[in-house]
């Protein structure tokens, strides 16, 4: 296996630096290598871009976060927040909620969820200037308390001075403070009235704002564990989904090119164009490589991932490390199917060799040569090996020999 590795490694550098088996100048391997650099960014972008071109599980599903959040809160003003999220503080020029759910739709594949779009409907109603103006009023409140609790603050650091000061014996024409500590007792237990009766004063505005029939009718909605449990379901086929789909697109743009870089450096090879060849077969590098670093993100993420990570969870429960196992085993067992694949099909010395034969080419470089020239006059490759039954000379790398039909032992090749 190393010796083949070896091998594929050395042609695939021969082939990489080289015109028509010449060793390229530095000046040309330089441009080349800056070119790779270039079409290489420009893969990359053009495989960031259709990726998201389907829409993603946040894309279709824009209500998950916010209801999920709402379903493990347990606090009592929950009911408030969420339809306090309906009513944003700036409106001018804003989209509806359901509108701009929509606008995700725009230029992707893919549609958002009917549930979420309706979800969005019940907030559109929801937003409208007499319940901004309740929640301007609770944030004017709030802000009165604020300003009361920074008042309480600094009175009592005052008050607590003034308490020690008292208690060592110092006199008040002594003090450090502006205020004694019976009228500072005083202002604390007048703000603390002050801040009670606006607590009072926010909790009946919080109550009129869910009291609201459009505010009663979206908390029945987001109540409803049936809806929910539509759209969670949804989201998470979506993620699991996803990174498949978005491979599938990925590998929708590459392989064009793919098949375009391959049809060219195998014409250009048959037809003696080194230069061209050399560049084919640069790009078809160079398209490979995202692809092949993409099948490795999709292994890590991807569907098979997740197939093998719900396994070993179920039979090893905890013992999650075990999926690092699997991707060591498995990882080099595809790898040795990619190297037999690349060796038997693409690199296969026989089946070029018998392709090249048929056109008078040689084995080695493919370009033309005559029928009974025994050396490549261009790489200078021998183009006959002995038979090992009739000890004739026949082609190399073919599976017969031409002069008494025995099949030739790999091993002689």
């Amino acid at each position: 296996m190393f010796a083949r590795i070896r091998r594929l490694l050395s042609q695939f550098f021969s082939k990489s630096r080289t015109i028509n088996n010449e060793p390229l100048n530095k000046v040309s391997l330089i441009v080349i290598i800056l070119i790779d650099i270039f079409i290489l960014f420009n893969v990359f972008a053009g495989l960031d871009d259709i990726s998201r071109w389907y829409l993603s599980p946040k894309m279709a599903y824009p209500c998950y976060s916010e209801w999920q959040d709402y379903q493990t809160k347990t606090t009592k003003d929950k009911d408030y927040e969420i339809v306090r999220l309906s009513l944003p503080s700036e409106t001018n020029n804003q989209l509806s909620f359901q509108r701009n759910y929509q606008q995700a739709e725009a230029g992707h594949l893919g549609k958002v969820s009917k549930t979420c779009l309706q979800y969005a409907d019940y907030k559109d109603k929801i937003n409208n200037p007499e319940k901004q103006q309740i929640i301007k009023n609770i944030d004017h409140e709030q802000a009165k308390i604020s300003t009361f609790e920074q008042d309480n603050r600094t009175i009592q650091a005052q008050y607590d001075s003034t308490l020690l000061e008292k208690i060592a014996g110092q006199g008040r024409e002594q003090s450090i403070n502006q205020v004694s500590a019976e009228k500072a007792k005083q202002a604390l237990e007048q703000n603390n009235r002050q801040i009670f009766t606006l607590k009072q004063e926010i909790s009946t505005l919080k109550n009129e704002l869910l009291g609201k029939p459009e505010s009663i009718s979206f908390i029945a909605f987001i109540k409803d564990d049936n809806q929910f449990r539509e759209v969670d379901k949804g989201y998470h086929q979506a993620l699991f989904w996803y990174p498949s789909i978005q491979l599938a697109f990925q590998a929708l743009f590459l392989l064009p090119l793919i098949i375009v870089a391959l049809s060219v450096h195998k014409f250009a090879q048959g037809r003696g164009y080194g230069l061209i060849s050399l560049i084919s077969w640069h790009l078809l590098v160079i398209f490979f490589i995202p692809l092949i670093i993409k099948i490795f993100e999709f292994l890590q993420i991807g569907a098979i991932f997740k197939f093998i990570f719900n396994i070993i969870s179920v039979i090893f429960v905890g013992l999650l490390f075990l999926i690092n196992y699997v991707y060591i085993l498995l990882i080099p067992i595809i790898g040795f199917g990619i190297i037999q694949f690349f060796q038997r099909f693409v690199f296969n010395a026989k089946v070029q060799a018998a392709s090249r034969v048929q056109k008078s080419r040689c084995v080695n470089c493919a370009k033309k040569i005559r029928h009974l020239d025994t050396y490549c006059p261009h790489c200078g490759y021998y183009q006959d090996t002995e038979c090992q039954n009739c000890h004739n000379l026949t082609y190399t790398h073919l599976p017969y020999c031409k002069h008494c039909g025995t099949s030739q032992d790999s091993s002689n090749l």
